[in-house]
């Protein structure tokens, strides 16, 4: 509450937490407030996908139920914070979905959908390209993926999980034998920079995107390396007023 506040007062640009993330967002919410026009935030979280620019996934748990508009601010609003994070000319925003038809999934897809197909609705901030499926997620074919919070923790939560899983049976198989240790040696140079690529903490924490000021989410398990890079990337973001530029994105919808 006090690190919101002094971001409300001037007293600093921005705030970093590792906290509890409901909390984190109930003190942005009230001591910052919402930017005007903004119906619900969101949060961003930049989920890197290997030889290409990172995916935006949002929102990734604030809000567990929606209302198509609000996807459609998600749209608006994670379109600038790619456009600005990774220096994209027109991102490319999707919609998660079960199918990349416009009449698959359910009646709140088929309803964003609708609204996201208008001509103009993003405002030249980004592209619409249709409906995605989980596994576009960590593919090249999308920048900014749009869902409902619950839906888009659960994504979250399964890709750490799979992530996790599937480096510790990697690990066990190169580590089990002798021939595999010897192979290990020559391997592990060449997957280092892969590992930190993947590494989530190389993105230090998540932006809760609507709120009137620049508000950074970090997992409650970061090492000083992640808070150190959550707290540049709020340098960042406060240099590229992208509260500002989120502020003029919302007036023009």
């Amino acid at each position: 509450m006090r690190a919101a506040e002094a971001v409300r007062d001037g007293r600093a640009s921005a705030m970093v937490s590792a906290g509890n993330t409901g909390a984190a967002m109930a003190s942005a919410l009230l001591r910052m407030g919402r930017v005007k026009g903004v119906a619900r935030p969101a949060i961003a979280t930049v989920i890197p996908v290997p030889g290409a620019v990172p995916t935006v996934l949002l929102d990734g748990g604030a809000n567990a139920d929606c209302m198509p508009a609000w996807l459609v601010q998600f749209a608006q609003m994670g379109a600038v914070f790619a456009a600005e994070r990774f220096k994209l000319d027109e991102p490319r925003v999707a919609l998660l979905s079960i199918g990349e038809e416009p009449g698959k999934g359910s009646a709140l897809v088929k309803e964003t959908h609708a609204l996201l197909s208008r001509a103009g609705c993003l405002h030249a901030a980004g592209r619409f390209i249709g409906n995605v499926e989980g596994r576009d997620v960590l593919s090249d074919r999308v920048d900014v993926v749009v869902t409902d919070g619950f839906t888009g923790n659960v994504v979250l939560k399964t890709l750490e999980g799979s992530a996790r899983f599937l480096i510790d049976t990697v690990l066990g198989a190169m580590t089990s034998t002798e021939e595999g240790r010897q192979a290990t040696a020559v391997l592990l140079p060449l997957l280092q920079p892969l590992n930190a690529e993947l590494d989530p903490e190389s993105y230090g924490g998540a932006m809760l995107l609507g709120v009137d000021g620049v508000c950074m989410i970090s997992h409650g398990s970061s090492s000083r390396r992640a808070i150190f890079n959550a707290v540049g990337l709020a340098r960042e973001m406060v240099l590229a007023d992208m509260v500002g530029r989120i502020r003029e994105s919302v007036a023009d919808a």
